[in-house]
């Protein structure tokens, strides 16, 4: 504040100067970019350290916080008397005690040019799906290398994974370097190795720098213990790297969308994140899978109307007419639009402690899309330590490996190698709806482009209406000797004398054709029931009653089936029969062969039975006889229909 003297009291008022200058800080600061990256590599490599002394050079530590970190290094830290700044960043109490990071932690700084959010990986094997969450949204990979071990197991591990999620800025921090005594030539021969097993997998190029975490050696300012090195310090050049969002902003325009904004009759716009590339108003618009075009009329934010919009801006797009626009709807450029396809191959990391199931449903959600999606037997499994292709059933815990993916819907997508947004994928447990794995769409198969639906001008409707009847498909399901084929064969005796038509698919007399090649594992199991879905599907489209009786053991299996019919359709008889009385049943002596041990795979012995949720119809065996179950079903199926 200045006095102002020309008055006889003396009045104070603030120097607008100072009002400029903070207002002139905070547009500065707005402004600003940001910078992902994260930092990887081997087991005590000192990763946490060096973010520790970023968040520490950086000033973005509270005063109590250096205390609590001052008392902790005492008690639990590595570093003696000092202050062991890993401790900033290993919060987790299992952290702490074993010394290493186990999940993936993020922190934010910023400096006078930039701001950051950097990402803690975990350095151990076990952790590789930490990791690729990490690495799935970075710009930049901070790989570092303990400069008395030189490149490891772990080193190339996550080099490659850092690859293969598209990190194209790649530093390799030599650390510890105050331990090798600073020596170049200790340096020196650590690049060169790097460089051999860079250039093997396709590392076309990165920035070598010789640091110290925990001593601050070229992070902030070139240090005088490395005299011969005539490189930036780290923080100058994660100011200076380009950022992922300026390097998309050069790509054709693309904006999956995320809702349509619909606040009142006089307004409908359609918000997301624009993935790559610019839109102004007056720019030609194609929204896909529908192939619809029209004119961008306005761009629309809370801030007011904008002029143009840019890649990582979050916007509401309004067009001049009224097309097919939803969630799940890509907005491009129209005359540079992305493919639709149904049939990829692609690179899959597993991230779940159960195996992947080949053939099994899953949902498969890319950007706003969500589809249901199966998983071929892999191609190969890459052996991240020697880059060796090998043969692969299936993919076990933070496996890698190549196969096909079939989507039961087209959908929108680039290659991830040109487009993360629209080339990157994770895989839903349909039960349990955890993420079970991460995946790069590579292409789509020639065969998704060149088979296409025949259009018919006789369908579904026109052979019900022949028949008089609404299709359906009743889906018996139960343990062995619960009774399912029994009453099936009484409700199709019924529907028959009552002029249906109807056709019944049983689980024994399939085998003896359709699924003859088949086994009873759990791939096995699945492709069973997916080829007697596709028929089951056919027939209720050829307009009849489709009875099946099939053990189906897996909810997930019994889900795909259900979602290739229209809704109200698919009917799950759920026929509950306790295991003890179908074990006494024992009809063809299955039970006895399981027990001994000559039946493997047995449902109920040892391979899972996971009883329906909520079956449109539950029949209990132990209250109803087979002719009164049949009767339920059929008062059920004919009262809906």
């Amino acid at each position: 504040m200045t006095k102002d003297t020309t008055t006889e009291e003396p009045v104070y008022v603030v120097d607008s100067l100072i009002a400029e200058d903070i207002d002139a800080y905070l547009e500065q600061h707005e402004h600003k970019t940001m910078l992902r990256f994260i930092t990887c590599g081997s087991v005590d490599d000192g990763k946490s350290t060096l973010i520790g002394r970023l968040l520490y050079d950086s000033k973005m530590i509270f005063e109590d916080q250096l205390d609590a970190l001052t008392s902790d290094s005492k008690k639990v830290g590595t570093q003696g008397q000092d202050i062991d700044f890993a401790l900033l960043v290993d919060g987790l109490a299992a952290e702490r005690e074993q010394g290493i990071t186990i999940d993936v932690a993020y922190r934010f700084f910023n400096t006078e040019k930039r701001k950051f959010i950097v990402a803690d990986c975990p350095g151990h094997e076990q952790y590789t799906r930490n990791m690729v969450t990490g690495a799935s949204t970075a710009d930049l990979a901070v790989i570092l290398i303990d400069a008395r071990k030189g490149v490891l197991v772990q080193t190339r591990r996550h080099s490659y994974l850092c690859h293969l999620l598209g990190v194209k800025n790649i530093v390799l921090a030599v650390n510890k370097m105050d331990l090798v005594d600073y020596k170049q030539e200790v340096f020196d021969k650590i690049v060169a190795d790097y460089t051999e097993f860079a250039d093997s997998i396709g590392i076309e190029s990165f920035t070598p720098m010789p640091i110290s975490g925990f001593k601050g050696d070229n992070i902030t300012k070139l240090s005088e213990n490395t005299p011969w090195y005539k490189g930036p310090s780290l923080v100058e050049h994660l100011e200076t790297v380009e950022v992922l969002s300026s390097v998309d902003a050069d790509k054709p325009f693309r904006m999956p969308v995320q809702w349509v904004n619909r606040p009142n009759l006089d307004f409908r716009g359609f918000s997301g994140l624009i993935a790559t590339g610019e839109v102004k108003p007056g720019d030609k618009i194609r929204v896909l899978p529908s192939g619809k075009t029209s004119t961008v009329s306005k761009i629309v934010t809370f801030d007011g109307e904008l002029d143009e919009a840019v890649a990582g801006q979050s916007v509401t797009v309004c067009f001049e007419d009224e097309i097919d626009c939803s969630r799940g709807s890509v907005i491009s450029v129209a005359d540079n639009p992305p493919q639709t396809a149904d049939q990829f191959e692609a690179t899959i990391v597993w991230m779940a402690d159960d195996a992947m199931v080949p053939g099994r449903a899953y949902w498969l959600k890319l950007g706003t899309q969500m589809v249901s999606a199966t998983v071929q037997e892999p191609k190969y499994e890459v052996n991240v330590n020697t880059m060796e292709h090998l043969a692969a059933k299936t993919l076990e815990l933070n496996a890698i490996g190549v196969a096909e993916v079939s989507t039961d819907k087209q959908i929108v997508f680039e290659p991830y190698s040109e487009n993360r947004a629209l080339g990157g994928f994770i895989l839903i447990d349909k039960m349990t709806n955890a993420t079970v794995a991460a995946g790069m769409l590579n292409f789509s198969l020639r065969r998704s482009q060149n088979v296409h639906w025949q259009a018919l001008d006789i369908g579904r409707k026109q052979h019900a209406a022949l028949k008089n009847q609404t299709p359906a498909v009743l889906w018996f399901t139960g343990l062995s000797g619960s009774g399912k084929s029994t009453i099936a064969n009484l409700v199709e005796k019924k529907l028959h004398r009552m002029n249906r038509h109807t056709f019944l698919l049983d689980g024994d007399n399939v085998r003896h054709g359709l699924n003859k090649d088949l086994g009873f594992t759990e791939t096995d199991r699945i492709e069973n029931i997916r080829r007697v879905g596709e028929v089951s599907k056919l027939m209720a489209d050829a307009g009849l009653i489709v009875i099946t009786a099939f053990i189906s053991p897996f909810q997930a299996d019994r889900e795909m089936v259900r979602s290739m019919l229209p809704e109200g359709e698919f009917f799950e008889v759920f026929i509950d029969t306790p295991l003890k009385v179908a074990e006494a049943r024992d009809v063809k002596g299955l039970y006895k062969k399981a027990r001994s041990g000559e039946l493997k795979n047995f449902t109920g012995i040892d391979s899972p039975y996971e009883a329906p949720r909520s079956p449109e119809i539950r029949i209990d065996t132990t209250k109803l006889s087979p002719e009164e179950a049949a009767n339920l079903i059929v008062d059920t199926l004919l009262g809906d229909a």
